[in-house]
Formats: structure tokens, C-alpha cells, sequence
């Protein structure tokens, strides 16, 4: 494991939960969330659904 590795993870937990509290505090939708993020529907599906559901 290199030192980025735990600095890419930690990012992308942060921005899980920045989506995930976006959506709940919003009710927004997963296809508002992804283009409010600049990121795919696939990668708020990755990173907040498929974690928690």
C-alpha cells in the first residue's frame, strides 16, 4: 500500500458522505446528485448506495 492510497481512500469516503448528506438533506435525486458533484450516476450509485444499501 502506498502513502496516496490512504489519501485517495480518505477523499473518497469525505466525498461519500457529502453526497450521502446532500441527497438526504435535498432529496434529491441520483442523476441531480451526480451533476451537482461533477461526477456519474455510476459513482454516486459506487460510492453512497451500494456502501450503505
Amino acid at each position: 500500500m502506498y502513502a496516496g492510497d490512504f489519501a485517495l481512500k480518505e477523499y473518497i469516503e469525505e466525498r461519500a458522505m457529502e453526497i450521502a448528506n446532500y441527497i438526504i438533506e435535498t432529496n434529491a435525486t441520483v442523476r441531480q446528485t451526480a451533476k451537482k458533484f461533477g461526477v456519474s450516476k455510476s459513482t454516486v450509485h459506487t460510492e453512497v448506495i451500494n456502501r450503505n444499501g
